[in-house]
């Protein structure tokens, strides 16, 4: 194995992190903020898949850390493997086993080598970008295969984020003043561009060329596998980019994809098989409604929204590229606030205590909303609020003490108090902590896990 030390934040506060990198590992592979959680699984687990939309570098990842590899999605490979699956699982361990949804058998193949192992860990790590039919394997591979979520790259891992505000040491009770030079054409190229790994410094020209590839590759290949109608699927998704950062209904999508033509609109159970289709493909994800008591009948009963895996996707449906999207601030806001649910979310997922969910936002029927809010599972919590303008900020600080009025009075909040709250702007000149309302605020390009 191969040990490098990994820079996880800015020169100016240096944590050196030991990675073991494998003999597989891309020439130009550029570190993630999952490298480290990935690490501490295979040295649990006898196996872990790594899950997440097609491109975002779950493959190269996977190489990383692999002393070997199979790629399942090679026709002659995959056709000797459905007819002995123990193919798959031949090689220098850890063991890479790419797209192996391609050969559902090798899942439950996988499951037994570990069993077999006699406790041996980090034997394989399995990639997938879609959710295989149920019925087509046997065994969860709980206890054995580990699961871990990848999305596409966040603005710290492309280097667009100084790094300088860390969401750990906020919830920590640590941060530092700091100045900020970021814009917002840097933001609009960020988000057009997405954070794709192979597009980590392409033009946006280039980069809406390879996403609506992306789209156009999904509609007519990816949906027609799993039963679906590209057409329909593209109206959906032109509806959820429409719609996005907000919880629209069945119903609303249903019409948006009739196109006008109410003898054309599908059904909303049809709607919900596009969606499910959607998630198994790992293309769109849903933040679940928060409430502070623990056992909440709020938080199932309130609905999702919906954000898609990556910025850019709901770009490119939408036609915007980065001059169009400065000069429609209305968009500009919900796919910035697509692009701060994004990073936020990754960051989230490295925090000490976070589990699958931790983040949230809230809303109630009394027309309170909060965009984000982080819970760990020792019940700290984290109020956000997401503003694309320094002129709104004081409306975020308004919504963040009337939800810390609400569950300071809730007698079944066992964490009444917050460890912190912030509104994240897009520009502001200054990561800064405002006393008198007791909130941070500081751009999304400051920020880090």
């Amino acid at each position: 194995m191969i040990i490098l030390e990994n820079r996880v934040c800015p020169d100016s506060e240096v944590y050196l992190v030991m990675i073991s990198y494998g003999s597989e590992r891309p020439k130009s592979y550029r570190p993630r903020l999952l490298d480290e959680r990935l690490q501490t699984l295979l040295q649990i687990f006898g196996a872990v898949e790594i899950r997440g939309t097609k491109w975002c570098g779950k493959s190269w990842t996977a190489l990383a850390f692999g002393e070997s590899v199979i790629h399942l999605d090679d026709p002659n490979v995959k056709s000797l493997v459905e007819a002995d699956p123990s193919l798959a699982l031949q090689g220098n361990k850890p063991h890479v086993i790419d797209e192996w949804q391609e050969t559902p058998a090798t899942w439950d193949a996988t499951r037994r080598a570990v069993d077999a192992s006699g406790g041996e860990k980090g034997l394989f790590i399995l990639t997938g970008s879609s959710t295989p039919a149920k019925n087509s394997v046997t065994h969860s591979g709980a206890g054995r295969i580990a699961r871990l979520d990848m999305s596409t790259m966040t603005l710290w891992e492309r280097g667009l984020s100084t790094g300088s505000v860390s969401l750990k040491n906020l919830f920590d009770g640590s941060f530092e003043p700091s100045a900020y030079t970021g814009s917002l054409s840097m933001l609009a190229n960020a988000i057009c561009c997405g954070g794709w790994p192979a597009l980590v410094g392409a033009s946006p020209q280039m980069a809406a060329e390879v996403v609506n590839q992306y789209l156009d590759a999904m509609y007519e290949v990816s949906v027609p596998q799993k039963g679906g109608v590209g057409s329909t699927a593209r109206h959906i998704v032109s509806s959820l980019a429409r719609n996005v950062a907000t919880s629209a209904t069945l119903n609303t999508i249903a019409a948006d994809a009739s196109l006008g033509d109410s003898d054309a609109q599908p059904a909303t159970s049809t709607v919900a098989f596009y969606l499910d289709m959607l998630e198994s493909m790992y293309a769109i994800v849903n933040l679940p409604g928060w409430d502070a008591p623990v056992r909440a009948k709020s938080r199932l009963r309130t609905k999702p929204k919906r954000y898609f895996v990556d910025p850019s996707i709901p770009a490119a449906a939408l036609g915007m590229n980065p001059e169009r999207l400065l000069a429609d601030g209305q968009t500009f806001g919900l796919l910035f606030e697509s692009l701060c649910i994004h990073d936020l979310s990754v960051y989230t997922s490295c925090l000490p205590g976070s589990y699958p969910g931790s983040l949230h936002y809230y809303g109630d029927s009394d027309g309170l909303e909060v965009d984000a809010i982080i819970e760990l599972n020792d019940g700290r919590w984290a109020a956000i609020e997401i503003k694309l303008g320094e002129s709104k900020v004081s409306d975020g600080i308004h919504n963040i003490e009337r939800l810390r009025r609400k569950v300071a009075l809730n007698p079944a909040a066992r964490n009444p108090q917050p460890e912190f709250c912030a509104v994240v702007t897009a520009t502001s000149p200054f990561c800064r902590y405002d006393a008198e309302h007791d909130v941070y605020v500081f751009p999304i390009g400051a920020l880090r896990a």
